[in-house]
């Protein structure tokens, strides 16, 4: 495929670029828009990795967001109000499998190293149309191929949600996992009950709604391991085979909550039109009645909002360790 002499740069995001090169900084274009141009898909979400700490920032735009500022991200407001992500370069120097505590006044290469996958690893500068690759990413990118920056094991165990961001790619862009990222995401599988119910909701509707074939991420998430933890109201049964005796019942409660109505005022969710706002941290049980407390708090999770079982989307008893508040 071979990397492009250019790729085509918003504007917007052109200018904030070189406001940071003009004041010393150095500015890269990162992330999924880069790995969505190369494949010819339509992307103009562009974000930024600087130089530049957050403070520095907030200091050369006048409309910022601390949108992540711990993390070293802020949102730079351009003419039009549009946010777009400026990141300090950083690496993590701990994590506990969820959380990240990030270190600044790095290199972009220490930047790139930290990231998932090397296709989400490359970068371009927008002003001298200059490529960095260090991981090989366009050729995985030619190759169809999801692997992992670095060792695989180190990758998901620094965010166990990368797993399934991985299986998400396959789906999505008919990818194949290479085998060493395939193996460490079953043999960490695991780890996926320790993130939040907010975060794999979040990760599956992004799957359902990005993938070519719905039946090949269940495939992916039933391979891993991730269904026994997070779904285990899909059954049993392996591939996509099994995956798809388990699709219309999911497809039927994907329709249902991706057409109601957004929360109301009060973080009550409605699942549409005449069914009653969900108290907080409570749900009607469908198993024996009565009601049972959340497992993992907030109201904006609904206990519903994947399948109908009252089980979906937090982590299966047998699986995940009891969750200490």
């Amino acid at each position: 495929m071979g990397l492009p002499a250019t790729l085509p740069i918003p504007d917007e995001v052109v200018r904030i670029a070189k406001r940071l090169e003009d004041a010393g900084h150095e500015t890269w274009c990162v992330g999924g828009a880069i790995r969505d141009n190369l494949l010819g898909l339509p992307n103009h979400d562009f974000d930024l990795t600087t130089s530049a700490p957050p403070a520095e920032v907030q200091k050369v735009f006048k409309r910022t967001v601390p949108v992540g500022i711990e993390h070293g991200t802020v949102a730079v407001l351009d003419a039009h109000g549009k946010a777009h992500e400026v990141t300090t370069f950083r690496k993590d120097i701990h994590t506990d499998g969820r959380h990240a505590t990030v270190e600044f006044g790095v290199s972009l290469m220490d930047d790139l190293a930290r990231r998932d996958f090397t296709i989400n690893a490359i970068a371009y500068h927008p002003i001298r149309h200059e490529w960095r690759d260090p991981f090989h990413g366009e050729q995985d990118l030619d190759k169809k191929l999801i692997r992992s920056v670095g060792d695989p094991n180190w990758r998901f165990q620094e965010d166990y949600l990368r797993i399934l961001r991985a299986l998400r790619f396959s789906a999505r862009f008919e990818f194949r996992i290479h085998a060493r990222t395939l193996e460490a995401a079953k043999a960490n599988a695991q780890g996926l009950a320790q993130l939040s119910a907010e975060r794999v909701r979040d990760e599956w509707f992004k799957g359902i709604q990005t993938a070519k074939k719905v039946s090949k991420l269940v495939g992916l998430w039933r391979e891993v391991g991730a269904t026994r933890i997070w779904l285990p109201e899909t059954g049993a049964g392996t591939g996509e085979q099994g995956a798809r005796r388990s699709w219309p019942r999911i497809r039927r409660h994907y329709s249902l909550v991706s057409s109601a109505p957004p929360r109301t005022s009060n973080g009550d969710a409605r699942l549409g039109s005449g069914v009653r706002s969900i108290p907080s941290r409570r749900i009607p049980s469908r198993c024996g009645g009565g009601w049972r407390p959340l497992v993992r708090t907030p109201t904006i999770f609904w206990r519903c909002s994947l399948l109908a079982a009252p089980r979906s989307l937090t982590p299966s008893r047998r699986s995940a360790r009891p969750i200490r508040r």
